[in-house]
């Protein structure tokens, strides 16, 4: 228990049964107090240990609330951290929407909009939800529609990531150079490739072709055999 005016704790050892107060430890006498006549055995009996007693004052007084102190101010600095994201635009295609996704941040009391010209956007925006990683850390993302927005009006827009608590703002600007995707233009394949890739096919047919033929002769011969025996 916590003291209203001093703010010391201390803690207590009682007992309860079916609901009912049991029995208690009074930790100024090391006495110990029976409200019901049910428990009166157990006092008389209780109080001759007197070193268990003294080890339970101890116990109850200095180290349990020293140990919870020392817990709830572990279990305080790991909820009450802060960790942040990394943010990447991330698109499929060159016509796909531009996601801003936030990974790795701490806690999920976070928002994600996208601005232009300073002033949040309503529409051709899509929020997605917040994702728990592996480690305990959190995810998100919020895509941007482009079909209406020109290239030369790129550098207007901006994905804002908050985080609950932190004065400052992490700001994405919208710039093709930095977006990441896997999408890769046809035109881009080596001309290499494309003519290694059209030999295999020509090697393969051509290698099937004699097989072919080998077959067919062996298989003629083996015929003209049988006739003559």
């Amino acid at each position: 228990t916590e003291d209203d005016e001093t703010g010391e704790i201390v803690g207590f050892n009682q007992y309860g049964y079916d609901g009912e107060d049991f029995i208690a430890l009074d930790l100024q006498t090391l006495t110990w107090i029976a409200p019901k006549p049910q428990a009166l055995i157990t006092k008389l009996r209780w109080d001759t240990g007197k070193a268990r007693l003294e080890y339970n004052k101890n116990y109850y007084i200095h180290k349990c609330p020293e140990w919870l102190k020392k817990y709830v101010h572990y279990g305080k600095s790991f909820l009450r951290r802060t960790e942040f994201p990394s943010v990447s635009l991330l698109q499929k295609t060159p016509s796909s929407p531009v996601s801003c996704h936030a990974t790795g941040f701490y806690p999920d009391r976070a928002m994600m909009f996208w601005r232009k010209d300073g002033e949040e956007l309503y529409e051709d925006v899509e929020h997605g939800e917040i994702l728990s990683n592996h480690d305990g850390s959190f995810q998100m993302s919020i895509e941007l529609k482009l079909s209406s927005v020109p290239p030369e009006d790129w550098r207007r827009y901006e994905c804002v990531f908050q985080l609950s608590g932190v004065k400052d703002d992490i700001v994405t600007e919208l710039n093709k150079a930095v977006i990441r995707t896997n999408w890769v233009s046809p035109s881009d394949f080596p001309a290499v490739a494309v003519i290694g890739g059209v030999a295999g096919l020509l090697l393969l047919l051509a290698v099937s072709i004699a097989a072919f033929f080998i077959w067919s002769r062996n298989c003629q011969g083996f015929q003209l055999v049988n006739r003559e025996q």
